[in-house]
């Protein structure tokens, strides 16, 4: 979670600056980590509704009331005015989506061993806490069976502005803020080339992603036509922001053209001073650089502002200081920890991050776009270059494999980190995705209710 006002307070002076700020991230493969964050819908056990942030209705269970719990896990809270919106638990930390659902951004790991480790503990901070408050939680890409209008929202200044500004610029973007859940991990780069190849293998190959780990097929109780209903509302949220924008696959693409694209292409959202949100959504970084933000003509924008700016941009892949891998619905533990062991192979070493160049050789962002607007619906079944996704995928897993053998990263049993795509050997081979999975059980089991998921997904 982005918390303004914390940044760096240097006046920018230059489009060059804005890119060194970038660049900043450029690190030796020996400091390279793991960084994964992840969400998850919260319900009251009693009637399966999203808590709201204060008690509400006579019901026990409010996410306020999750937070304070988990502060007696060395965590302190994030405060937004006079509310607690998220905690700070040493190198990660908690967070809270617009409708309550929780996420954890995961602290910088060395390892998979260690990511594995980490979503654990937090489960079982989780259970803890929720239990004596008949909440509970459950990690999937859409809600299952909430309307828009039944979801709460969460009292921060940011999410203010942006539920007034998304309903301008798409149809669905109130409902990525408050009925969807992902699963991200964020990577470390060695250099601007590095990163532009980084980026580009990991845009071309997000769309495959979206479709091993599609996990959001109902909609407000009934099966959706789809694999990826997140997927889908991605299509129309705000796609100056959002997708997989030509600029990435520009020749001469790198920190200095992204710094440009970012003020130039993408919209702001605000302005932080002084503890307040200023909405300025819909205006101009470049405006705000040369004084002319209307209303903000005195104020002299800081690099700060520039890296708040960078926290709104909801491409595939985001850049930052780090590349975020953010094409995945959120799943099972073993799911979600497989997402981030599948990067992390293709990308961390060079000898696998070349065989996934080789292998998408040819291919350029028209091929990433039809991919990317196909999946949400087919999924691994998916044409693209004359194959489907699954066949695609067992190739890709390979060679991810590969690279999690080559870093040579191994548990107290002797295991490398190429365990941990188990699952994803299961889907390639043939076996049902989550979606497929939960769309059996509704037929089958659940004879038609979908409330069911709610106990079989609970973490």
């Amino acid at each position: 979670m982005s918390n303004p006002g914390d940044g760096d307070a240097t006046p920018i002076t230059s489009l060059r600056q804005l890119a060194d700020h970038l660049a900043v991230g450029c690190k030796p493969r020996s400091d390279f980590r793991i960084g994964t964050e992840h969400e998850k819908f919260g319900f009251r056990l009693d009637d399966l509704k999203t808590p709201p942030y204060l008690p509400a209705d006579g019901q026990p269970g409010c996410i306020r009331d999750v937070l304070a719990g988990l502060e007696a896990y060395d965590a302190t809270p994030i405060m937004d005015g006079p509310n607690a919106i998220g905690l700070k638990q040493g190198q990660a930390s908690v967070s809270l989506e617009p409708a309550g659902q929780l996420e954890l951004s995961g602290a910088p790991l060395e390892d998979m061993h260690q990511t594995q480790a980490e979503f654990e503990a937090h489960y079982e901070q989780v259970r803890a806490v929720s239990a004596g408050l008949r909440v509970g939680f459950a990690p999937l890409g859409f809600h299952p069976v909430a309307t828009r209008e039944a979801m709460p929202w969460m009292p921060k200044g940011r999410y203010a502005i942006m539920k007034r500004y998304m309903p301008l610029v798409g149809s669905m973007g109130l409902d990525m803020m408050t009925r969807t859940c992902t699963v991200q991990v964020n990577l470390d780069y060695p250099s601007e080339r590095d990163m532009v190849r980084m980026l580009r293998v990991s845009l071309l190959l997000q769309p495959l992603a979206t479709a091993l780990f599609a996990n959001s097929p109902f909609t407000e109780g009934k099966p959706n036509g789809l694999q990826s209903q997140r997927a889908h509302v991605w299509t129309d949220t705000d796609n100056a922001r959002a997708g997989i924008p030509s600029v990435f696959f520009e020749d001469g693409f790198g920190f200095e053209r992204y710094a440009e694209w970012l003020i130039d292409s993408v919209p702001m959202y605000f302005v932080y001073r002084n503890g307040q949100y200023n909405d300025v959504a819909g205006s101009s970084f470049r405006d705000f650089m040369n004084r002319r933000l209307r209303g903000m003509e005195g104020i002299v924008p800081t690099v700060g502002d520039f890296a708040d700016h960078v926290t709104t941009v909801f491409t595939d892949v985001r850049l930052k200081r780090f590349l975020e891998m953010r094409g995945a619905d959120a799943g099972r533990l073993d799911m979600m920890v497989a997402q981030s062991a599948l990067w992390v192979g293709l990308l961390y070493e060079d000898s696998a991050l070349s065989a996934a160049e080789s292998l998408l050789r040819g291919a350029g962002w028209e091929d990433a776009v039809a991919m990317r607007a196909a999946v949400p619906k087919q999924g691994l079944a998916t044409q693209w270059r004359g194959r489907d996704l699954r066949a695609l995928a067992g190739d890709v897993i390979a060679i991810a494999r590969d690279g999690l053998r080559a870093r040579n990263r191994r548990d107290a049993p002797g295991r490398d980190e190429s365990t941990y795509l188990t699952p994803l050997d299961t889907i390639a081979a043939g076996g049902p995705t989550q979606a497929e999975h939960w769309l059996n059980r509704y037929q089958t089991a659940w004879n038609g209710d979908v409330k069911h998921i709610f106990a079989e997904a609970a973490i």
